[in-house]
């Protein structure tokens, strides 16, 4: 199996256990408080984030992979994240569910789109600095899997 078509599978195994993590969640589970460093992070916010950040990836991969440079040195992650959360404010979570999962479907189809050689192209990562598209790519499946486990942790406590 092509390392294309393995990140596209893990990519759309990831999303269909947030999918079903957050489907399956109550009125009241969406308002359990998973970070508490600075603001506070509901699950809601959870998902609000990794909606947002699937969005600007892939924008920013595709970028890459057209041969630009990624991220500024000087971008700020907690303050990108910080004006994504004011922007999905006023989103319901049947609304934020669904932007997921478009978001989602459409990251999917971008990386199954990609060719081996498009993995090398060299950028920089908000989190990661400058490393390989295929590493941003891994990083994304990583980063909703860490979200997840904390969601999960706030939801046993």
């Amino acid at each position: 199996m092509g390392e294309v078509v393995d990140l596209a599978a893990r990519l759309q195994s990831e999303g269909d256990r947030l999918l079903e993590f957050f489907g399956g969640l109550s009125r009241s589970q969406w308002e359990i408080e998973v970070y508490a460093d600075g603001s506070v992070w509901t699950i809601r916010n959870i998902l609000a984030h990794l909606m947002t950040a699937e969005r600007a990836f892939k924008i920013l991969f595709e970028q890459i992979r057209q041969g630009g440079s990624g991220v500024s040195e000087d971008f700020v992650i907690d303050r990108y994240n910080a004006s994504q959360q004011r922007k999905t404010m006023e989103m319901s979570v049947s609304e934020l569910l669904q932007a997921f999962r478009q978001g989602h479907a459409a990251m999917v189809t971008w990386v199954s789109e990609l060719t081996e050689d498009d993995l090398e192209r060299i950028g920089r990562h908000p989190y990661l600095g400058v490393t390989s598209l295929g590493e941003m790519i891994k990083m994304v499946y990583i980063h909703n899997q860490l979200h997840y486990r904390d969601a999960r942790r706030a939801l046993r406590a």
